[in-house]
């Protein structure tokens, strides 16, 4: 199978070419960072009838994933890079709705990622003795963020994979920490649901500005400080029928065959 491998941020992803067979159940090998390419997860893309395209998504573990925003910023790049569209604008059908990456003149990738869905809303979790206070918000996908006065001293990798689990998350959970540096600057760093540790989410950002406006900590826009690098957030504040736009990066790291 010849592929990409792409990144958003350092969250990476394996796109096979076009017309190149590849079984999703095979995701998880080819995602091993050992014994096979390396990723945080398998992306497919498809042609549409009129311009559309599907976008499937598969995660580390060889769990299906409904949304992914690094993902959709690499997508659009891919289907430039590879002549299966033209234009600056694309919609990409996913299992959780169509988003509309829509290429920069700089380069980036900004994102129209539709609007918040309802969740859980505010919760508390436990783990480690410890009671967190936490904000459910969904972009497709679920999310749990959690606010700190102190990010580094969060031990992401103990407390993460307890929180995705936690039994009031029936289909496991994206848990997200957060801290407010100034106004409008956000640090966040993620354990995804079926990944671990990733150095950047897209939804995981969205999720957080919306939870921080929420909390009064936020305006409309926010920078989030990722492990990757930096994801601009905008959300209108109070309205959760209006979408959320998300830019950034998205860069080809190497072509290659397995």
């Amino acid at each position: 199978m010849k592929f990409g491998k792409w990144n958003g941020l350092g969250n990476d992803f394996i796109f096979p070419e076009p017309g190149e067979p590849c079984d999703p159940s095979e995701a998880k090998r080819l995602c091993d960072r050992r014994f096979g390419i390396g990723a945080d997860g398998l992306i497919l893309i498809r042609p549409l009838p009129e311009g559309e395209f599907e976008m499937r998504i598969f995660n580390a573990d060889g769990s299906e994933a409904a949304m992914c925003g690094n993902a959709t910023r690499c997508a659009a790049k891919y289907i430039v890079s590879r002549g299966l569209g033209t234009g600056r604008i694309f919609r990409l059908r996913t299992l959780s709705g169509t988003v509309s990456p829509e290429l920069l003149p700089d380069g980036r990738v900004r994102v129209d990622m539709g609007r918040p869905r309802p969740f859980l809303g505010a919760i508390e979790l436990r783990t480690g003795g410890r009671v967190f206070a936490a904000e459910t918000v969904s972009m497709g996908n679920p999310h749990a963020v959690i606010f700190t006065e102190d990010l580094a001293a969060v031990p992401l990798e103990e407390w993460g994979p307890a929180l995705e689990h936690d039994r009031i998350f029936p289909d496991r959970c994206n848990i997200e920490f957060a801290q407010l540096l100034a106004p409008g600057k956000l640090r966040m760093r993620v354990w995804e649901r079926g990944c671990g540790i990733t150095l950047a989410c897209g939804t995981g950002s969205c999720a957080t500005l919306v939870a921080a406006q929420r909390r009064g900590l936020c305006g409309r826009e926010a920078d989030l400080l990722l492990d990757g690098g930096t994801l601009h957030i905008e959300h209108e504040e109070h309205d959760d029928g209006a979408p959320v736009f998300m830019t950034g990066e998205a860069a080809e790291v190497y072509r290659g065959e397995i």
